[in-house]
C-alpha cells in the first residue's frame, strides 16, 4: 500500500459520520498547515546559518516562502493537540497565515472551532500528520503534494457526482495532458476545480526535462471553498499561478477577457442550462454561432476557442451528446466548427471515468490554426481538411477495489497521445495509419456524408474480430451445448413459476 493510501485510510477512519464533503476541509486543511510550517521551518534553518534574522518576513517571501507566525506554526499546535481549544487554535492560525501572506488570502478554511467539530479527531489527525515522515530534502514536499491530491480524489469519490464537481479523475487528466503537451507559454484552464491541469502540466514538464519557469498559469473559477483547495493544492506544489475567483462563472464575467493562451485545458460542468445564455446573445466568443440558451456545452467549447493564441491547442471534456446532438442549433455550431478547421481531433472515452455519473464523455481537441504549430520543438504539418477520431471506448478497467469506477491505464493513455501525435506529424511517433475500430482521419467530405456528427464510432469502423485457436467445429459444438443448457435452464424456470403462482391461488 502506498503511503498516500496509508495516511488517507488512516485519515478517513477519524472522519466517524461527518460528511465527505465537510470533512476534506479539515484534513486538507491540516495537510497545508504541515506543509507550510514544514517549508517555513526548513527555510529558517538557512537564514539562520547565514546569520540572518529567522523572524525577518521578507526572508521568507523573497524565496517563495510562507511566513509562519510562532503560534501558527505546527510544532506549537501539535504540541497542544489534547488542548480543548484546540479547533479555535487551529482557525487563529489559518487567519494569522492569511494575513503575513496576502496571496493566501480567503484560501484556508475556517471551521477547526466549530461547535460540530470532535476534538478528539482533530487531535488524532494531528498526530498522524506529525508523524509523517519526512527525509529533509525537496522530495518530501513532492511527498506532501502527491498526498494531498490522492487525498482529493478519495474524497471526490466519496462524494459521488459532488465530487465530479471540483475534481477531475486523473486518467482524463493525464489523457488531456498527454495529447497536448504543454511545455511553454501560457496555459489556461476557464473553470479550474482544485487544479489538477495545472498539476499534472508541471508533472508533464519535468518528466520531459524541461523548465517549469517556461509555462505561465491562469485559471478561475466559481465555487469559492473549490477556489480555496486549488490555491492550497498549487502552493504545496510550489506552483504560482493567476487563479481567480469568479462568482458569475467563466462564461457571463470572463476574468480574462482580452488574453490568449498557447494551451487551455478545461473540464466544464455537462448540460448546464443556467448559464445566463439569454443575456449573451452578442458575445463575441460565438464565431461560429450562438449557443442554445438551454445547453451551455457550445458554449464552454467556443470560449475555449476563443481564447486560443495563434499557434494554441485547446483539450474539452464534453458530454457525449455534443458530438451529435441537433436540438437549438447545436448542429449548425458543430458544422460551422468542422468548416472552420477549428476542431483537430475527437476522442469517445469510455464510461464510468467520472464519480457519481455513469454519463459518457468525449475530448474536443481544438485548434487555433491546423496549418501550423510546434509540439516539443517538432514542427506540426498541415492538418487543415482533416479531423482525427479516435474510439478509445473499449479501453478502461475498473479501479481496484471499485465495483463502478474505471480508469485508463498508463499504457492506454499513452496509445491514445501517441496516435494523436503521428498524426499531426510529430516523427519521434513514427508514421500514422488508420486502425480499424480505434483511429481514422477523415476528411471534411467523409464528415460531411455524416452530417457533421462526430461520433468516432461512426468513422473507425469495427476491428479485426479477435482470433482464437479454437476449430469451428469445435466451438460451434461448444456454443450449441451452451444454448441447450440455457434451454433446459429457462423450461425449468417457467415450470417452476407456474407451480408456485399455482400454490398461490
Amino acid at each position: 500500500m502506498s503511503i498516500e493510501k496509508t495516511l488517507f485510510t488512516a485519515a478517513d477512519k477519524m472522519r466517524g459520520a461527518m460528511d465527505a464533503g465537510e470533512y476534506k476541509h479539515i484534513a486538507l486543511g491540516l495537510l497545508f498547515l504541515r506543509y507550510v510550517s514544514e517549508a517555513f521551518e526548513r527555510r529558517q534553518s538557512y537564514i539562520l546559518e547565514d546569520g540572518g534574522d529567522p523572524e525577518d518576513r521578507d526572508e521568507y517571501l523573497a524565496e517563495n516562502t510562507f511566513y509562519v507566525p510562532p503560534s501558527a506554526r505546527w510544532s506549537t499546535l501539535a504540541e497542544k493537540s489534547k488542548d480543548a481549544r484546540i479547533g479555535v487554535m487551529i482557525d487563529d492560525a489559518m487567519r494569522l497565515i492569511e494575513a503575513e501572506n496576502t496571496s493566501l488570502k480567503g484560501a484556508l478554511p475556517k471551521v477547526f472551532g466549530r461547535e460540530s467539530i470532535d476534538r478528539a479527531m482533530l487531535t488524532g489527525l494531528i498526530d498522524l500528520f506529525s508523524n509523517l515522515k519526512l527525509e529533509g530534502t525537496g522530495a518530501d514536499f513532492d511527498l506532501i503534494g502527491r498526498i494531498y491530491e490522492y487525498c482529493i480524489g478519495e474524497f471526490a469519490s466519496s462524494e459521488g457526482k459532488r465530487g465530479g464537481e471540483f475534481y477531475t479523475p486523473k486518467s482524463v487528466v493525464d489523457t488531456l495532458i498527454e495529447m497536448i503537451e504543454p511545455t511553454r507559454g501560457r496555459v489556461y484552464d476557464p473553470c479550474c476545480g482544485t487544479g489538477g491541469f495545472f498539476v499534472q502540466s508541471e508533472k508533464f514538464i519535468d518528466a520531459h526535462q524541461g523548465q517549469r519557469d517556461d509555462i505561465a498559469i491562469y485559471g478561475q473559477e466559481r465555487n469559492h471553498t473549490t477556489f480555496g483547495l486549488a490555491r492550497m493544492n498549487l502552493a504545496i506544489r510550489g506552483i504560482f499561478a493567476d487563479i481567480r475567483w469568479n462568482s458569475e462563472g467563466t462564461l457571463l464575467r470572463d476574468e480574462f477577457p482580452d488574453e490568449r493562451f498557447d494551451y487551455i485545458l478545461a473540464n466544464p460542468p455537462f448540460n448546464i442550462s443556467d448559464w445566463s445564455g439569454d443575456l449573451l446573445r452578442e458575445d463575441h466568443r460565438w464565431r461560429f454561432g450562438a449557443p442554445p440558451v438551454g445547453n451551455a456545452n457550445f458554449a464552454w467549447i467556443q470560449h475555449v476557442h476563443a481564447h486560443l493564441s495563434s499557434a494554441g491547442i485547446g483539450g474539452v471534456v464534453m458530454a457525449n451528446g455534443s458530438m451529435s446532438s441537433m436540438s437549438g442549433g447545436e448542429g449548425e455550431i458543430r458544422q460551422a466548427l468542422v468548416q472552420g478547421d477549428a476542431v483537430d481531433c475527437m476522442v469517445a472515452l469510455p464510461g464510468q471515468l467520472f464519480y457519481g455519473t455513469q454519463i459518457p464523455a468525449c475530448l474536443w481537441i481544438l485548434a487555433r490554426d491546423k496549418s501550423n504549430g510546434i509540439a516539443m520543438d517538432e514542427k506540426l504539418r498541415d492538418r487543415r481538411g482533416e479531423v482525427l477520431f479516435i474510439d478509445a471506448r473499449k479501453m478502461g478497467a475498473l479501479v481496484p477495489g471499485s465495483r463502478k469506477q474505471k480508469e485508463l491505464s498508463a499504457e492506454e493513455i499513452r496509445r491514445i497521445a501517441a496516435t494523436y501525435h503521428a498524426w499531426r506529424g510529430e516523427a519521434r511517433e513514427g508514421s500514422y495509419e488508420d486502425v480499424p475500430g480505434f483511429c481514422k482521419s477523415a476528411t471534411l467530405e467523409e464528415i460531411a456524408d455524416h452530417n457533421f456528427v462526430l461520433t468516432p464510432g461512426r468513422y473507425v469502423g469495427a476491428g479485426a474480430a479477435e482470433e482464437d485457436d479454437e476449430a469451428f467445429e469445435e466451438k460451434f459444438e461448444r456454443l450449441m451445448g451452451t444454448l441447450r443448457e440455457q434451454f433446459s435452464e429457462g423450461r425449468r424456470l417457467e415450470a417452476e413459476i407456474e407451480t408456485r403462482l399455482g400454490a398461490l391461488g
